[in-house]
This record gives C-alpha cells, structure tokens and sequence, in this order.
C-alpha cells in the first residue's frame, strides 16, 4: 500500500465507568505514531451519569436511550470543540450502554453524524458493529494501537498491556511481528469486572463515584469464598477472545450486598487482580512486564494485587512515557486514521473475527 501522510487525528472516548469523556489527539498514518498532542477531560455530571446509567443495558428505541445520547453527544461536542484545531479527522467511539455479542449485537449511544455537523470535521464511528456481524466479539478494540505504542516506546519483547477501565481488558503482544494483524501479533479479550463494580458499590453506599486511593479497600477485608466462587463463573473457562458486558458478573454483586462498604470494596478489588491472573494464563508466550492503563491504575490497592497474582512487573504506562488516562480516546483517533485507509481495525486474535476487518462508519459534514 502506498505510503500514507501522517494527519492530526483526534480521538474521543467515554468509558463503561461512567466517569465522563477524554479526547486527545495523535499524529499518526493509521500504522505508526508520530506524535501526541492536546487532551482534554470533560466529567459527567450528577445527572447526566443518572441519565446514563438509567439506560444502560437498553436497546434503540427503548426507553432512556434517546436521553442517553444527547447527554453522550452534547458532552463530546463541549469538549472535543476546543481541541480540532490542526485536526483533519475524528473518532467518536460513543457511549456503550449494551453489549451482547452473538445475540441482539452491540449498542454505543451517539450519533456521529451529529458530532460531524458541530465539528466540522469528517467523523469516524460505530466501530463495533462490523466486527460483531462478521462473527467478532467487537471487543477490545484498543490492540491494534496498543501495538502501535509498543512500537513507539522500542519494546523487543513481548509485553501487555492491562486496561482498567468500567471492565478489564488484555492485550498481549510481539511487536518483533512488522503488523498487528498477523498471525502470532497479538491476543486481546476481556479479563472481567474492573472499577464498574467498585465504583457501583461506593456511589450506592456513600454518594461518592469511587473509591478514592483505595481507602475503602485498604480497610477491608476479603471475603475470599465470595472471590473463589466468583471464579467458578463460565467466562473463565472460555477460551479468548472474548468479551464482556459491563454488568457481566450479577452474582459478585449480590455477594458484597451484605459486607460494609469497606469489605465489599475489598472483595472487589480482590476479584479485579485474581480476574487478570485467571488471564494471563492464556498468554502464548511469557511477557517482561505488564502495563496498566484506565482508571484502575490509580488505585494503590489494585495495584499492589495485581503484583502479587501475576508475579511480573507491573507499572503504570507512565513509566514508558504514555498517558494512561488519554490512551482509550487516543486508541479511537488512531483506529479512525486506519478506517480512513482502509486497514484493519480488529482480526482474529483480537476479537474472534473470522479474518482481519476495517469497522466504522465515516460521517462528513454538510457542505
């Protein structure tokens, strides 16, 4: 394929933890990185996350899900406003508010035509959906960058990279192979709940949205037949990849709905670190260090599990020179670059998709 020009991409990005939305923009071709630029954090509101999360779990044309994307809209359009100038290009990944893989598919709140008309710029979105009708999980779709990153940082060997987001994922890595769709590149697949439980058990018992430090956590102690029968649960024994929704694990929450907060906020980081070990054993080959992006990372208590179960390094994306609060929205600017081009954004070792695909509608405005 001809040699592409490296163009401004910005990206955006609003997680299943319902925190708010990031934007930030990368100088890319849709194969390397060449360059971060600005980035900006917009949080949701008291009740724009209400209208949010009464939606979640909800269909088009169901109740709720009209609301859900004028709050996903209107709060991507206030912040990605003040960052497009030099940009040539967006990507919009929209809210998730579904997710079902192999049965009724998979629902992000947002349209993309919308953000195209207010930004005046050629927006790329619903990146999921071809993935998911082609027989794909349509999650992770952050690999692909994440080789991109190893790239950019010189690792020479395989690594992972963890993201804590609302749900955890993996993704594992050789970036020795020149692309990441080849066979051997990379393995990606969701590991299991992450800060969406935490954060639910926190705001529903204190008000506050998380669990600030760990404090909460770091008090408690774990229920550990609750975290041992969390991992009877089918997921485990399914082969990645594979995917999640949100609200994937119902019986680990009833199982915190007796302990005080500060135990139940125990048991579900305990589960969050046991949850990633569990996965890391479908790793193909050893990997030197285990780099954590999202939310989670923050929080001390994960951090330190997360050692202790998988026995590896495992450190902040900071440590190699990345921002681990933008690397989701700058994952969406990158994948949007390659929709541009017409490049993969999943493959088989990501997602399950039968063959490697290029997902995403491409939405310009008016002229």
């Amino acid at each position: 394929m001809k040699k592409a020009e490296a163009i401004w991409v910005l990206g955006a990005m609003s997680g299943t933890s319902l925190d708010g939305v990031d934007a930030a923009l990368v100088k890319t071709d849709g194969e390397s990185i060449f360059g971060f630029g600005h980035h900006a954090y917009r949080p949701y509101s008291g009740p724009e996350r209400a209208v949010l999360r009464a939606a979640l779990g909800r269909w088009p044309g169901e109740d709720g899900v009209d609301a859900a994307a004028r709050v996903v809209e209107h709060a991507h359009i206030e912040l990605m406003s003040g960052l497009t100038e030099g940009a040539a290009l967006a990507g919009f990944h929209g809210q998730t508010l579904a997710h079902d893989p192999g049965g009724r598919g998979t629902h992000q709140a947002g349209d993309g035509a919308v953000l195209a008309e207010a930004l005046g710029l050629p927006v790329v979105w619903d990146f999921r959906s071809a993935d998911v009708q082609l027989g794909g999980q349509g999650a992770p779709l952050a690999p692909f960058f994440h080789f991109a990153c190893a790239k950019w940082i010189r690792a020479e060997e395989p690594i992972a990279f963890l993201n804590l987001g609302g749900v955890g994922n993996l993704t594992w890595l050789d970036p020795r192979l020149a692309k990441p769709d080849l066979p051997g590149a990379c393995l990606a697949f969701d590991t299991g709940p992450a800060n969406a439980p935490i954060d639910d058990l926190v705001s529903s018992r204190t008000g506050a949205s998380c669990d600030e430090g760990g404090r909460l956590a770091a008090k408690g102690k774990v229920d550990e037949a609750a975290v041992s029968q969390f991992l009877t649960h089918p997921y485990f024994y399914k082969m990645p990849p594979k995917s999640l929704d949100r609200d994937g694990f119902p019986a680990l929450k009833s199982a915190v709905e007796g302990l005080s907060v500060e135990d139940g906020a125990a048991t579900l980081t305990a589960a969050v670190a046991v949850s990633v070990a569990r996965g890391a054993e479908h790793f193909p080959k050893p990997v030197s260090r285990v780099l954590v992006t999202g939310g989670g990372r923050h929080n001390p208590v994960i951090m330190a599990g997360l050692a202790v179960a998988l026995d590896l390094p495992v450190d902040p994306v900071e440590a190699v020179g990345l921002n681990g609060d933008m690397l989701e929205a700058q994952a969406f600017a990158y994948l949007a670059a390659r929709v541009r081009r017409g490049l993969p954004t999943s493959c088989p070792g990501t997602t399950g998709v039968k063959a490697a695909i290029g997902g995403g509608t491409i939405s310009r405005p008016q002229q």
